[in-house]
């Protein structure tokens, strides 16, 4: 398993910056790949997302996660959605093209606004892939269950994961279930029991954090096949 960081050009000398944690030998008989990107308010560091990443690996799967450019600049605000748009489409063609660690499956996702932009690209037929896993999916804004933001995963026909906590005011579960039943046998659902949008704990609770992390990525595994 060795970790390489990679750097993608994507327009006016912006960039994509990313991790690649890299397996020492692939599992099964498809070589999977895994890539992940970050929501709005974190990047690709974020201990979920780095907790994935490494598990994954160890499991036999080449993942990679990576930095729109806003976070690639140090800046806070998140780019424009055409921005995010062509960041995600540039990594993952770029991840295709790469001979040194090929993929035969590859699957799609991320955290809040990073799996939000990819399934929008997705549902309009912008981005293919083998799968979409969606830990923290924004079904939509807090406080405004009125607004609900699903149109868009209908039309996609692979396999989908909805990782979810109880208590995340982006992702009512009542709505989410709803979502997921009328998905069908395409999407899986699995719920965090008190987390919130970041699947951390009430201070109440007497479960560790690192086990929950854990959790997730054993139902990650397994809806992966791995």
């Amino acid at each position: 398993m060795t970790m390489q960081r990679v750097r993608i050009p994507i327009e006016r000398r912006r960039f994509v910056e990313g991790c690649l944690d890299i397996p020492a030998q692939y599992a099964g008989s498809r070589r999977t790949g895994v890539i992940m990107a970050h929501g709005a308010a974190n990047d690709m560091h974020e201990p979920l997302l780095k907790h994935l990443a490494a598990g994954l690996c160890r499991a036999g799967c080449l993942a990679m996660r990576f930095n729109f450019p806003y976070r690639v600049e140090g800046r806070k605000n998140p780019d424009s959605q055409r921005v995010l748009e062509l960041a995600w489409l540039e990594t993952i063609n770029w991840l295709r093209t790469q001979t040194d660690f090929p993929v035969d499956r590859l699957v799609a996702g991320g955290k809040s606004m990073g799996a939000r932009v990819v399934a929008q690209l997705a549902g309009a037929g912008r981005l293919k892939a083998a799968g979409f896993a969606f830990w923290g999916y924004p079904l939509h804004p807090p406080g405004r269950k009125n607004q609900v933001r699903d149109a868009h995963l209908d039309p996609i026909r692979k396999p989908m994961l909805f990782v979810t906590g109880t208590r995340d005011p982006f992702c009512d579960l009542e709505l989410l279930e709803g979502v997921v039943a009328r998905l069908g046998s395409r999407a899986t659902l699995e719920i965090v029991e008190d987390g919130d949008h970041s699947f951390r704990l009430s201070k109440t609770s007497d479960t560790p954090q690192q086990q929950v992390y854990d959790h997730i990525l054993a139902r990650t595994i397994d809806w992966l096949g791995l």
